[in-house]
């Protein structure tokens, strides 16, 4: 899977409905595509419940030709823990 689903409506209406069904542990990774998914769960849920609990995944990330490139320092872990808290809109715990 890479980029944008053909649906953005159709996973925007998902979470929401995972939300409001219970869930509150959303699991979500730069791997996709470039921000994608964690632009369409910020679209979809924020501001986010205070139960919600939202975790993601550093470490590698993917180019614009799908490869994976793998963080290789601390800075490139930490660089991505703020870019993802920054595409999430999201708070630290």
């Amino acid at each position: 899977m890479w980029g944008p689903p053909r649906d953005v409506d159709g996973a925007i209406a998902i979470l929401r409905e995972a939300v409001a069904s219970g869930v509150n542990h959303i699991d979500t990774s730069d791997y996709y595509g470039p921000h994608v998914t964690n632009q369409i769960i910020k679209r979809a849920l924020h501001p986010y419940p205070d139960d919600l609990v939202i975790v993601t995944k550093v470490g590698a990330r993917r180019g614009a030709d799908k490869s994976w490139l793998h963080a290789l320092s601390r800075q490139e872990l930490i660089d991505g823990v703020h870019d993802n808290l920054r595409n999430l809109r999201a708070r630290p715990a």
